[in-house]
């Protein structure tokens, strides 16, 4: 489904993009989508030379979950010295962040289709292997203590 995708994104910007097909949950439960991309990258990084690939010019990139696994990727990989570093990392409406559901950007896109907040939520929790439960709690900010938010306002403010 991805392959145009990933050709293109190859085309314009000159690099290499990874793309992986990692197993899905719920019949594989989270961190195997995880250790399936970092597994595949580290593995095409490691031997890219092999398939005459430029090492520094190689991108990852995800959408929805698969964003949320590339950006977990590309912090796994920052420090490591056994591997290249990655180029740049694409990021396609990624989920980042849960401890504020009520920043502009969920707002905005609270109703879109396909994205609409709670369903998102819920998609989250399944595949965390999380009670769906927790949905009302996360929508109104209570399963983060004030202190918490407090120590990480400055980047989860609207500023």
């Amino acid at each position: 489904a991805y392959e145009r995708t990933c050709r293109y994104l190859s085309r314009k910007t000159n690099s290499v993009v990874v793309s992986v097909g990692y197993r899905l949950a719920p019949e594989y439960p989270y961190p195997a989508q995880f250790q399936d991309c970092l597994t595949a990258t580290i593995h095409f990084m490691k031997t890219a030379q092999d398939y005459g690939v430029d090492p520094s010019r190689i991108i990852v990139c995800g959408d929805s979950s698969g964003g949320t696994i590339t950006a977990a990727v590309a912090q796994a990989l920052v420090n490591r010295r056994d591997v290249p570093k990655l180029r740049a990392q694409i990021l396609i409406y990624p989920f980042l962040q849960a401890a504020d559901f009520d920043l502009p950007s969920y707002q905005q896109n609270a109703k879109i289709p396909v994205l609409i907040r709670e369903r998102t939520l819920i998609l989250g929790l399944k595949y965390l292997n999380k009670d769906v439960s927790a949905v009302n709690t996360l929508l109104k900010g209570t399963h983060v203590s004030a202190e918490r938010r407090q120590k990480y306002q400055k980047w989860l403010s609207a500023d």
